[in-house]
């Protein structure tokens, strides 16, 4: 351990950050009585904290970091656009960085994505993709002004803002704000390993697609979107849909005249093993969600792209305010832009995606000896993205009571080992960065093997 800061910086730092911050997705009774963790810097796929103790991060970052920390292209990208200019607005002018970026989107992203609308985190993303699939049935002819509802899956995440809320469902996040929001049609996810129609994959040949279609066929008239995680539900933990799942349903959204939103804050930008999820079954949905690793996990950028008919929907004289009436103050901000930019060339120049087959493969084969600790229930992979359920007893998939804690007392008992991850409930997730060397990749897979044998064993 190597002290970087007197004890007096140390303690002061410490105390001020009880003191004055609130945590996001913290409980502050929990974090206030344990000595905190405060990162001061990062090194390829590594934190330090400010006693200089070094951790592998797992989690990206919470899914942010695509190529490390600290890479030397992103860095000079930021640092030579705040020479030129920092921020100007994107309301009735442009920038350089910002209309660049968006031609590059609009190459890598499924064909017929054309148009860009920038902001500047995953939720706003999702507000802007509601508004824009409501207001484009409002703004196409009279009779279709009925379809104002949306569709969405159980166990959804799309963000923490009301419309993303709305939209979600996930109990423990959302049901609280019930009263604030609006309202939803839901279908069941494809959770194989907890189906919630009591069927077994693939014997129940996605009998969860046949309820979608019931909702989508008794209401078509009244629903503007439909709104998916596609292949992975992140935050609902790490649920993995099924093969051909995704395709059926961009089929039926085009069956029953509904769009189809693509939320691909999570999955986006090589998560799954492609540059975007849908590319894993051909997909191309009306609007798209990026947000997370966009820039690379350096600044927050998000970006709603969508077809030339949903945008021509938009179009018409200044009197007849078909306008988007939406906009961030930092939308298209160049610094983020040109990190965007700088982290996109590295995907080319190091043969990101490329490189990454090996390590999913890798990844996979060790995983495969969780399956034998007896309060592992399931192991979900897709990509680098990777979901292991605990369970108190196997055989029935009983969870653990919440008040056992037992994800936390896991990620705190890898903490101690080198490792920051982070639970959803009791699942526990990795998501490195895509560039970690096999090693780290191994290292990070045993700590997270001895973190769970040590406390679901005790």
């Amino acid at each position: 351990m190597e002290q970087h800061r007197n004890t007096l910086d140390v303690e002061q730092l410490e105390q001020w950050d009880k003191q004055y911050l609130w945590h996001p997705f913290t409980q502050m009774k929990d974090y206030c009585d344990e000595k905190p963790l405060i990162i001061e810097k990062g090194e390829g796929s590594f934190l330090i904290d400010i006693y200089g103790n070094k951790y592998l991060d797992g989690v990206s970052s919470l899914w942010v970091t695509i190529h490390g920390h600290g890479r030397e292209e992103i860095n000079r990208a930021i640092i030579n656009q705040v020479k030129e200019i920092s921020h100007s607005t994107l309301l009735g002018l442009s920038n350089v960085p910002a209309i660049k970026l968006a031609k590059k989107l609009v190459e890598i992203t499924p064909d017929g994505l054309d148009k860009v609308f920038y902001s500047d985190g995953g939720s706003t993303a999702v507000e802007i993709a509601l508004k824009m699939a409501f207001q484009y049935w409002q703004q196409t002819s009279p009779i279709k002004k009925e379809k104002h509802k949306f569709i969405s899956l159980n166990l959804a995440y799309h963000g923490d803002t009301l419309g993303a809320v709305s939209v979600g469902g996930i109990d423990t996040f959302h049901t609280l704000y019930k009263p604030l929001l609006f309202s939803t049609y839901r279908v069941p996810s494809p959770y194989c390993y907890r189906c919630g129609l009591g069927k077994s994959y693939p014997s129940c040949n996605l009998d969860c697609l046949n309820q979608a279609e019931d909702v989508m066929k008794k209401h078509q008239q009244e629903v503007a979107a439909l709104i998916i995680e596609p292949v992975v539900q992140g935050a609902g933990g790490m649920i993995v849909s099924p093969p051909g799942y995704l395709k059926e349903i961009r089929r039926l959204c085009s069956q029953y005249n509904i769009l189809m939103i693509a939320d691909e804050v999570a999955t986006g930008f090589g998560r799954t093993g492609t540059m975007f999820a849908c590319e894993q079954e051909g997909v191309v949905p009306d609007l798209m969600c990026i947000a997370k690793g966009i820039s690379g996990g350096y600044l927050p950028l998000a970006a709603t792209l969508t077809n030339e008919e949903v945008y021509d929907a938009f179009l018409g004289e200044y009197r007849q305010l078909k306008t988007l009436f939406h906009g961030h103050s930092y939308t298209g901000n160049p610094l983020a832009c040109n990190a965007a930019l700088a982290s996109l060339d590295i995907f080319e120049k190091d043969c990101t995606l490329e490189e990454l087959k090996e390590k999913i493969c890798f990844l996979e084969e060790k995983l495969k000896p969780f399956l034998d600790l007896p309060h592992v229930g399931d192991v979900r992979q897709k990509g680098f993205m990777v979901g292991i359920e605990l369970v108190k007893e196997r055989d029935s998939k009983e969870s653990y009571p919440l008040e056992e804690k037992v994800g936390i007392k896991v990620i705190l008992e890898a903490r101690k080992r080198g490792l920051i991850v982070r639970p959803l409930g009791d699942v526990i997730v990795i998501m490195p960065p895509l560039n970690i060397s096999c090693e780290h990749l191994e290292r990070l897979v045993e700590i997270v093997f001895h973190s769970i044998k040590e406390i679901a064993s005790s």
